[in-house]
């Protein structure tokens, strides 16, 4: 604990300054919220005198470049009071005072919850529970990558404190030490439809930060002098973040709206807010200015352009190495060519061979424990402003836990890249609990998502290598099990291109496979073949986008024109789903698909192929039955 002694107080108008700026705050969050006819002007109101004190009196920015490296940042986690944000970068100049009024119209910046469209806000919220997560990444990248002076602050809501993520992102802070993280819990005791779990027990609230591992301040939210030296401790505390607790009342300061029920996401009507607005002005003395100090210039350049692997792919012909493993090799080797590179983990990695990068990197590596949810939202706060490209795995069902997560990485405009190993009914064993058979359907339906399914260890490597260098959500799908090398080492990849990988003038009809059922397309080829009977066999390499082109053109040359495709996914909204979309204005074309039909069990992997028809002897049965006519 510091000595409070050191501590100066704000002189009397610095600190009338920032109460009249709060009341600023409030007057603007109420009339934006009134013209618009909603949002959440109450919530905003609970929190002014924190976004006074944390913008205009305690955060280091450069006010006209919002994004710049060696700015504090800042997450409003309770997403709903945006219009208080605004406000706030309307009082700093970044935002005109009138574009406030186009609040939640359209083609308005200023939506009903914030996203990345606003130079100012870093992470998309809204979906509580999520902000402290993407807070712990910025901080970590911080404290650990840029080993710069910025801090992050991140503004919670009482109500959000019952999502689970917010405390797997509390341990994972305590337990990285960060005390460059410094975080405000707004207790304004009501939540949206009944007051929230604990009221106002402060104490309570307390004892459970700290029991994380968290510095607490607890402090009247209402007023500046407290919150002021609240943050000047905070920035004392040596390997601890800090949550600074503050007891606040919703709607404070307008009258009859204060601390009641059923005001949540209601906005002042038209023919009240005169009153209210006049009533809060008569608080303001307007006598001094108030702007932010600037911040240090210690943030190091970064270049996140052209990452290459440090070395081609280098597997010998016929060679059997599980995709899963070449993920960790070509991850290890991005990490060679870029320092910037990162890799994430839920204590999988000797699983998913993210294990690799760790002995290669290992202060690039941030093993984030089994929980899921935080890991992305780690993620997505360690790449905003550009500072890593980051690769977090897992086994591919569990990334299911962190659906939310992933869909507002979507929305804040994220460039993370997620590894799922362990897909399918291939993995054997270990039972359904373990078996990714639902990721493809959850990352296609994701709108900025790109998904790599590569079938051999040479082009997972590039899938990797591609994936770094691609925009949005990148999903690489892994499996279990050794497969052949199908592909020679100088191979070239793109996005969205699939390949041929066998054709004759003779052929029957087309197979769409990936992963390991690409081996049992080429190992039902060859039996078939020897029979006389010719089938096309096609990687998709990408199941979105999938190569809708090559697939077409492909099957068109056939006899009879139909796509088999053999998936280890169940049949909702996986390969089989991707390629009848892809073909489905072609009236010509016919897909017949194989996958997974029902809950699996324990057994081997050859023995699920085999019960679930996805095997070379199942993919022989169908194209002898779809073809029987012929022969």
């Amino acid at each position: 604990m510091a000595d409070m002694a050191c501590y100066h107080r704000p002189d009397a108008a610095t600190l009338q300054a920032l109460r009249d700026m709060a009341n600023t705050l409030r007057i603007h969050s109420i009339t934006a919220t009134t013209e618009a006819g909603s949002g959440h002007p109450t919530s905003c109101c609970s929190a002014a005198e924190i976004m006074s004190v944390l913008f205009f009196h305690n955060m280091k920015l450069k006010v006209q470049e919002p994004r710049n490296p060696n700015n504090d940042r800042f997450v409003l986690s309770k997403g709903h009071a945006a219009p208080i944000l605004y406000a706030v970068w309307a009082e700093l100049g970044f935002l005109c005072v009138g574009q406030l009024a186009t609040l939640r119209k359209m083609d308005s910046l200023l939506e009903g919850h914030p996203v990345p469209k606003l130079e100012f806000v870093d992470v998309a919220t809204g979906s509580l529970g999520q902000g402290l997560g993407a807070a712990a990444g910025m901080a970590y990248t911080g404290k650990h990558f840029d080993k710069a002076s910025y801090r992050v602050y991140c503004l919670l809501g009482d109500g959000e404190s019952s999502e689970g993520s917010v405390w797997e992102a509390m341990a994972f802070a305590s337990h990285y030490k960060l005390d460059n993280l410094m975080a405000v819990l707004d207790v304004n005791r009501l939540g949206q439809s009944e007051p929230a779990p604990l009221q106002h027990k402060i104490d309570v609230y307390r004892k459970r930060c700290e029991a994380f591992g968290w510095h607490t301040e607890v402090v009247d939210g209402h007023s500046v002098e407290e919150l002021c030296k609240a943050f000047w401790q905070a920035g004392m505390i040596n390997g601890k973040p800090t949550m600074i607790i503050a007891k606040t009342f919703k709607g404070k300061g307008i009258e009859g709206v204060e601390d009641k029920e059923n005001w949540h996401g209601k906005a002042i009507p038209k023919d009240e807010v005169e009153a209210v607005i006049n009533s809060i002005k008569a608080l303001i003395t307007n006598e001094k200015k108030l702007a932010p100090s600037q911040p240090t210039e210690d943030a190091p350049p970064v270049c996140l352009q052209n990452i290459k692997l440090s070395a081609p792919p280098a597997y010998k012909h016929l060679e059997k190495v599980a995709t899963r493993k070449a993920y960790g090799t070509a991850l290890a080797k991005l990490g060679h060519d870029n320092k910037n590179v990162i890799a994430l983990d839920c204590d999988t990695k000797n699983s998913t061979f993210s294990d690799m990068f760790k002995k290669a990197h290992p202060k690039r590596f941030i093993e984030c424990y089994i929980a899921e949810q935080n890991m992305v939202s780690v993620a997505v706060g360690c790449c905003t402003r550009d500072r890593t490209v980051a690769f977090a795995s897992t086994f591919a069902t569990f990334f299911c836990r962190a659906f939310d997560q992933l869909r507002m990485a979507a929305i804040s405009e994220s460039n993370i890249n997620l590894v799922g190993s362990h897909c399918g009914i291939s993995i054997g064993e270990d039972g359904p609990s373990q078996m990714g058979l639902e990721d493809l359907a959850l990352f296609r339906a994701i709108p900025t998502s790109t998904i790599f399914y590569p079938s051999d260890a040479v082009s997972t490597e590039r899938a990797v290598e591609l994936a770094a260098n691609t925009k949005g959500i990148c999903f690489i799908r892994t499996s279990r099990p050794e497969t052949t090398i199908i592909y020679k080492n100088t191979e070239v990849f793109e996005v969205g291109k699939a390949k041929v990988l066998r054709k004759n003038n003779k052929d029957v009809l087309t197979v769409v496979a990936a992963g390991v059922t690409m081996r049992e397309a080429l190992a039902a080829a060859a039996e078939l073949a020897e029979e006389g009977i010719y089938i096309r066999v096609i990687d998709p390499f990408t199941i979105k986008p999938i190569d809708d082109q090559t697939i077409i053109s492909c099957t068109k040359c056939t006899k009879l024109k139909k796509i088999i495709t053999v998936e280890d996914h169940y049949y909702e909204g996986g390969l089989g789903e991707a390629v009848t979309a892809a073909v489905a204005l072609d009236p010509v074309i016919k897909v017949h698909r194989m996958a997974v039909s029902g809950v699996a069990f324990s057994a081997t992997s050859a023995e699920l192929m085999e019960k679930f028809e996805i095997d070379a002897k199942a993919i022989v049965k169908t194209v002898k039955e779809l073809s029987e006519d012929q022969y």
